[in-house]
């Protein structure tokens, strides 16, 4: 048997990593004769050295299933909890990697898990990634496998809303998934005829919001379907967090550094309960009932879509592909129907936000959805 991999999957769950997972194993094992081990939950099972060989049977029927086999954790290498301390253990993780003799380290997840990745690199791990998360957020990549199964799942939430809308006359809330972009929010509004889709790209003004459905209230339609990111702000509340975080930049002494922080973590949790307080705003706005169903998690679970199982199955093989070719320290980003590997250093610390010209967005308000902000996208 030739040389050795190791793989770890990091961050939030994502339908898909199963197939991204079996892709790698059996690419390595088929085409290339290299061994792949896996290390379970995330970097932890990396510092921990808890491992399992990917091969045969473990392989064997998980292209289906979603979730992770493997097991996935946020922690990070540099700041991980031990005990009762919080401790750099990127030496031990180093160590773990040189005792199995590694070739190369695949570390599969979305931003957190690309910045973490590269921090290893830095260190002299030879890193390889993948871009996963239901958000679509990680930069210098067309798409992320588990978006089409969270966007699926999205749609098919709110066309099941519709009816219960229609029949008693209300105005359905519907958090989406996206954490601080509008991707999941405005693909699945768009796919389900939402009538509003608020994303945190597009500041809203819950008078135009309120407008837009009195207006509809007046054509003799007597219901909406709002689609709002769990990210979105208001204009006043996008307002207020521009400010907090221009203060933080500016902040030189230690306390001061640390009153803002504690101001916008007040902002970040006050803000977790923001649909709730829109859709009270909107029944009060507009005389109609209003409800909230949020998504949540159910978003992230289940089989992943054809075109999800596909997309990590195309990643996965071309990066056991790069790992023979030696060309460490990048992602496999998805550049139309191909793949191309990209250098971390250009992926982390960015976020790939929904532009304002994108076609999703013109289509969205060609179709009379209300984005929230005519000054905007008017």
């Amino acid at each position: 048997m030739g040389k050795c991999i190791g793989v770890l999957t990091a961050g939030g769950d994502s339908p898909g990593l199963n197939a991204a997972i079996r892709a790698i194993g059996k690419s390595a094992l088929n085409a290339y004769n290299m061994q792949v081990i896996g290390f379970r939950d995330g970097f932890r099972g990396l510092m921990e050295n808890r491992t399992v060989h990917l091969e045969g049977e473990i392989l064997s029927g998980i292209l289906t299933l979603g979730g992770t086999i493997l097991g996935t954790s946020r922690d990070k290498p540099h700041k991980m909890p031990v005990g009762s301390k919080v401790q750099d253990m990127t030496e031990v993780m180093i160590d773990n990697y040189h005792r199995h003799n590694l070739e190369a380290l695949i570390c599969i997840g979305g931003g957190g898990t690309q910045k973490n990745a590269y921090r290893l690199f830095q260190a002299g791990v030879n890193v390889l990634t993948l871009p996963k998360t239901i958000d679509n957020d990680v930069a210098m990549t067309d798409v992320t496998f588990g978006f089409d199964t969270a966007l699926s799942i999205a749609t098919d939430a709110i066309d099941r809303l519709h009816s219960t809308a229609h029949s008693h006359h209300r105005i359905i809330v519907v958090e989406i998934m996206g954490h601080n972009t509008g991707w999941l929010g405005l693909g699945a509004g768009l796919a389900s005829g939402a009538d509003v889709i608020l994303i945190p790209e597009i500041p809203y003004d819950v008078g135009q919001v309120a407008e837009a459905i009195r207006r509809r209230r007046h054509r003799g339609k007597n219901f909406s379907i709002v689609a709002v990111s769990e990210g979105a702000l208001s204009r006043e509340d996008a307002r207020e967090l521009a400010e907090l975080k221009d203060k933080r930049q500016a902040a030189r002494d230690e306390k001061k550094q640390k009153k803002v922080s504690a101001a916008l973590a007040a902002f970040q949790a006050n803000h977790a309960s923001n649909t709730l307080r829109l859709s009270s705003q909107l029944e009060s706005l507009t005389g109609l009932e209003s409800r909230v169903t949020i998504l949540g998690h159910l978003q992230r679970g289940g089989t992943p879509t054809a075109a999800d199982r596909i997309l990590a199955t195309r990643l996965g093989t071309a990066c056991a592909a790069a790992v023979v070719e030696q060309r460490f320290g990048r992602m496999v980003a998805v550049k139309g129907e191909s793949t191309e590997l990209v250098d971390l250093a250009e992926v982390v610390g960015k976020r790939k936000l929904v532009p304002l010209d994108h076609p999703w967005i013109k289509a969205a308000l060609q179709t009379g959805a209300c984005l929230g902000n005519n000054v905007l996208v008017g």
